[in-house]
């Protein structure tokens, strides 16, 4: 039995070295290279709010430091019951930028869709090129649109972009937090980078208009919450039409969760679309849970079994050493090297709290959004 373990045990470790070095090392070891330069192209910046006056207030005067010409600002309220629709109506009073309130009233059909409130705020958009980012992030530099909008190109319909969190000193919550946020980040950059995107964040998205109608924008998925962002792009991006931008200048930021139970239950929320990707994409992704879950199972147990122990040892410590590769590598790329230090118990940490949310999903669906 211990030897079937201890194969199994090599096995799983080759199925990590593949991921780890061919698919995520292929963003974590590669150069940023320039982008071709569309400047002057037009773009629609797209943000959609619900309940957000606070955010908003804080937030959308920094639209106006953006160092691009030609954007207008799409601003949809989604329903709200506070002050956001008087906040936007306020800043487009205030501001000589071109901006666009879309209001979006209450559909028995659509009741809480965020996915009706974008459709409504995409056709109401005035360009081809459309960007997107929440009422809760704001972009890093002034030069965001135009590093974003240069990955643009003939056969580049789609740009995924990094969201990144805002830091917390001293808080061990938020930098889970951002850790698992910078690890989703190197599976679908590095996906993407070896031609199978298959999610991106709708903290920092683009696209165009054409290829949000060309499959009927959320026609297939309207009737799920969640997944305007992983879901549209697991269903219409390509090896052809999909590029990534890792430059810092690229990012938004936002503020993370504070409490524990919060963040699991946006969690929750995330992978319970996991199950509605393509067969392929759900293997790939459940491939590489199940070997990280087993490698640290059958590693342990054949350490405290002290089977074969020493070159037990030896592939941990060559696997720990390939995580801090890539992972070390992507941080710097993606600004967060504070967490290169403590990678794998963030990784072991985060395991169990996938398979709790696993457990979770299966017992009853989180149903609010």
């Amino acid at each position: 039995m211990l030897e079937y373990l201890f194969i199994a045990f090599i096995v799983i470790f080759c199925i990590q070295f593949i991921y780890y070095i061919f698919i995520f090392g292929s963003f974590s070891f590669s150069k940023i290279k320039p982008s071709e330069n569309n400047f002057n192209l037009p773009v629609s910046v797209i943000i959609c709010a619900k309940n957000e006056a606070k955010n908003l207030t804080e937030n959308l005067p920094l639209f106006l430091k953006q160092n691009y010409k030609h954007f207008e600002l799409v601003l949809i309220n989604d329903c709200s019951r506070d002050r956001t629709l008087k906040v936007m109506e306020q800043f487009k009073k205030e501001t000589s930028l071109n901006i666009k309130i879309v209001n979006v009233l209450e559909n028995e059909q659509f009741w809480g869709s965020k996915k009706y409130a974008l459709t409504l705020g995409i056709k109401a958009a005035t360009n081809e090129h459309l960007l997107f980012t929440d009422a809760d992030c704001i972009p890093v530099s002034e030069n965001w649109i135009t590093e974003m909008v240069n990955n643009f190109s003939t056969e580049h319909q789609i740009v995924l972009g990094y969201g990144a969190y805002k830091k917390i000193k001293k808080s061990w919550l938020n930098k889970l937090i951002r850790f698992e946020s910078l690890l989703t980040a190197i599976q679908y950059f590095g996906y993407a980078k070896t031609g199978i995107p298959y999610m991106g964040v709708g903290r920092n998205l683009a696209y165009t208009k054409s290829i949000f109608f060309m499959i009927n924008g959320f026609a297939n998925h309207m009737h799920i919450k969640s997944g305007d962002d992983d879901l549209f792009i697991n269903q219409v991006a390509t090896k052809e039409n999909t590029a990534i931008s890792g430059t810092q200048n690229s990012f938004t930021e936002s503020v993370p969760k504070t409490k524990f139970k919060d963040w699991i239950h946006q969690k929750r929320r995330h992978i319970s679309t996991a199950s509605l990707y393509k067969p392929a994409h759900k293997f790939l992704l459940g491939l590489f849970f199940s070997s990280q879950l087993l490698f640290w199972i059958l590693g342990i147990t054949l350490l405290c079994l002290l089977y074969n122990w020493q070159l037990v040892a030896i592939l941990v410590f060559v696997r720990i050493l390939f995580l801090y590769l890539v992972v070390g590598f992507s941080a710097k790329k993606l600004n967060e090297s504070d967490l290169i230090l403590l990678i794998p118990f963030f990784e072991i940490f985060l395991i169990l709290i996938q398979m709790f949310i696993f457990i979770k999903n299966m017992i009853s669906k989180p149903t609010h959004w």
